[in-house]
């Protein structure tokens, strides 16, 4: 669960990356809305919806959108994860040696969670798990603030359910 949900405010934070840059949410969101996806490595339904999250960054990724997936587990093993699910977009550490910060200010119980936070900071999507359909709801503000129409998200010869639950 989370408590943080769509039309509230999102909590800020300011997470290293690992890159060593620091990613504040407060400075991403002067670039345009943010897309927020908290993560454990070990989680297979991460495993599962990151490679979705890449097709995302890949299409609306470069055009005022921030993509940061939010690791929950240390560098080595946030590294390896992306690379082995194909994300190429920004990793920040959420680390338990810091208590989890960003976890617990959006009152996270579940992992994958994923915030897509507009430039004014309200929470747009608050999604938990995998549903399917709150990633096309994703895919949908992003094509609209870029003016195009929304590329599918998932291939007709995929068999992609509904939901996982996280």
């Amino acid at each position: 669960m989370t408590h943080v949900i769509a039309g509230q405010t999102a909590p800020g934070f300011s997470l290293k990356g690992l890159d060593g840059k620091s990613y504040s949410l407060e400075v991403l969101r002067e670039n345009g809305p943010v897309v927020a996806a908290f993560f454990k490595i070990s989680c297979p339904v991460c495993q599962f919806t990151f490679p979705f999250l890449q097709r995302l960054y890949q299409r609306y990724g470069d055009s005022g959108v921030t993509f940061l997936g939010i690791s929950q587990d240390d560098a080595k093993a946030t590294a390896g994860f992306a690379r082995e699910y194909g994300a190429t977009f920004p990793m920040v550490l959420d680390e338990k040696e810091m208590g989890y910060p960003a976890s617990n200010a959006y009152g996270l119980t579940n992992v994958p969670t994923i915030f897509l936070i507009d430039a004014d900071g309200k929470v747009r999507v608050s999604s938990m798990g995998f549903v399917k359909d709150d990633l096309e709801r994703i895919a949908a503000e992003l094509a609209e603030r870029r003016k195009v129409a929304p590329a599918p998200l998932f291939r007709p010869t995929e068999s992609v359910p509904a939901n996982k639950p996280g």
